[in-house]
């Protein structure tokens, strides 16, 4: 124990160290621009399906495959200039320590060049503004192992509680190029794919969309998946195991959907129960949300060798068959401990992160900060209004406060890990703005239809959501997505008045907020401080009485 709380005061001491000291702004690289910028040798072609064929081999940690590339030639290439040093090239992206054998288009080898994780292809046809084009890259390699997934992600190599193999990929960070070949770039998806996934015969394999064929060959059992939507690269997985398998049947908002579910064959009798959650989820997001967005593609909920990941149509689940987050309550108000935290937090994601999608890192709290907020309409959807609003403010105590939610555009960069959590608590004050239940449903909702299989920017949601609100919220965005300012609001008596403002906020914050008197604790008023003083009736309130704040606005007072 005597080590614990030194390590603790250790801990302590340099979070408080870290408080006071901003750290140093990070300095990227170019390899970060080529990877999380739309440089000139990607701008000029549009990707409209991969069709991927890898061979899995468990015995030495090593992937031979193949990536044929569709794409629609969207502009004239760029010419030469300092800018750019691969004048009229065209951009794949593949991880070291994978190797590219060839290239091919018309049945011609392309000659390419390697520039850190990115290749440069030099064309040798005629590339026709709206022409559709297509190319093969073939490549072989033993993957980064993932060392801690799925936050720090690659391929898993691993075995289940009975010995047999858990093989896996996780690499929503890192990028997909970290095992297949493609435009490593969030604002470009393909319209639909292929992914047909070679692996040892006794081992079923799951990926995204729907199951079209199963064939046995000299190198192992092919299964091949085919999605027909658009989808984020990274949601593209390997799962491949000694499967159960069982399915459901959704009475959606579109129909019937079929809810298939892969976990472990030694789990099939707990997944059975654990996994009903999944349809109430289902019934409830659809009420908030829309229709589940890939009726046509299924849904799969599939167990694997890590925690979790959004992965379209094929969620990954991997918290050990128990309510909460591994068994805890992320917002220790016991609510959250009703429910299984990756079904629902992931499943989440079918509609934020995969139907919208970020087409900047740096705008990944369009992802996050919903699906957090996900987990308190869920609990609303359970237990009621308050019981949700008690979640999502219970949450608070995930925040640090210490960068901002938003990271750096074009390089590649994520903000915080305060996009959960303070998201999800700037998406239930907004709520409170809005003030009408079934007006913020349908904002929800009509983001969903408005931006169906999109990729967009924060600004554009942020434009949308106050559009639809009928209220300028551009100042409560800036304020909590890109500061690490808690809006505090300032009151003190004089002469009978009660006056008050904003600190702490960036210029023009004017965000409305309920307070309520001492002598009517129960009864809420909403007022709009700015930075300046403002004034209202005292009543009776006394110099050293308390002004409440309706805690479902994520604010701090003063004193």
């Amino acid at each position: 124990m005597k080590s614990l709380a030194c390590a603790f005061f250790v801990a302590a001491a340099a979070l408080a160290t870290a408080q006071q000291q901003p750290p140093a702004p990070r300095v990227f690289s170019r390899a970060d621009t080529l990877r999380g910028s739309n440089g000139p040798a990607r701008s000029w072609w549009d990707v409209e399906f991969y069709d991927l064929h890898v061979t899995v081999s468990p015995n030495d940690s090593s992937i031979t495959g193949r990536n044929a590339i569709t794409y629609r030639v969207r502009a004239r290439h760029a010419a030469p200039s300092p800018r750019t040093p691969h004048p009229g090239a065209l951009q794949l992206d593949l991880q070291l320590p994978l190797v590219i054998d060839s290239i091919t288009q018309n049945a011609k080898r392309l000659t390419f060049t390697r520039d850190s994780n990115a290749f440069f292809v030099s064309l040798a046809a005629q590339q026709t503004v709206g022409s559709r084009q297509m190319l093969t890259v073939y490549y072989h390699g033993k993957p980064v192992a993932a060392k801690r997934p799925p936050w720090d992600g690659g391929f898993i190599w691993q075995h289940d509680s009975v010995g047999n193999r858990f093989i896996a990929t996780a690499n929503e960070g890192l990028g997909a190029s970290v095992w297949w070949p493609n435009k490593d770039f969030g604002g470009d998806e393909p319209d639909s794919q292929r992914v047909a996934i070679t692996v040892p015969d006794s081992m079923v394999n799951v990926s995204n969309g729907r199951l079209r064929s199963v064939t046995h060959g000299p190198a192992g059992t092919t299964w091949e998946w085919f999605v027909s939507s658009p989808i984020n690269n990274y949601n593209i997985a390997v799962n491949a195991a000694r499967y159960a398998h069982f399915t459901r049947y959704f009475a959606g908002e579109k129909g019937t959907l079929t809810m298939d579910f892969y976990p472990l064959a030694i789990h099939e009798d707990t997944a059975r129960v654990q996994f009903q959650q999944a349809t109430t989820m289902m019934a409830c997001f659809e009420h908030w949300f829309g229709p589940y967005p890939w009726y046509e593609d299924g849904y799969k909920l599939v167990e694997a060798p890590h925690l979790g990941m959004e992965h379209q149509s094929a969620v990954a689940y991997g918290n050990k068959y128990k309510n909460g987050y591994l068994g805890r309550d992320l917002s220790r108000t016991g609510h959250g401990l009703k429910w299984d935290f990756i079904i629902v937090h992931e499943s989440a994601h079918e509609w934020w992160g995969n139907n919208i999608s970020m087409n900047d890192a740096a705008d990944m709290w369009i992802h996050e900060s919903f699906a957090n907020y996900s987990e308190s309409l869920y609990t609303e959807c359970l237990e009621g209004k308050q019981a949700g609003a008690e979640y999502m403010i219970g949450s608070r105590v995930g925040i640090r406060n210490e960068s901002p939610v938003v990271g750096v555009r074009g390089v590649n960069n994520e903000g915080s890990g305060d996009m959960y959590p303070k998201g999800g608590n700037m998406l239930h004050t907004i709520r409170q703005l809005v003030g009408d239940d079934e007006k913020w449903r349908a904002i929800l909702r009509g983001a969903q239809a408005t931006f169906a299989r999109k990729t967009i920017s924060g600004a554009d949601l942020q434009a949308y959501i106050s559009t639809q609100a009928g209220m300028d919220l551009s100042k409560v965005f800036e304020q909590y997505l890109t500061t690490t300012m808690i809006p505090k609001l300032e009151y003190k008596l004089d002469a009978g008045t009660l006056q008050y403002r904003w600190a702490n906020v960036v210029p023009g914050f004017d965000m409305s907020v309920d307070v309520a008197m001492p002598d009517a604790p129960a009864t809420w008023h909403r007022i709009r401080p700015t930075a300046a003083w403002s004034s209202m009736p005292a009543g009776a309130m006394k110099p050293g009485d308390t002004l409440a704040i309706k805690p479902d606005f994520y604010v701090t007072r003063q004193p």
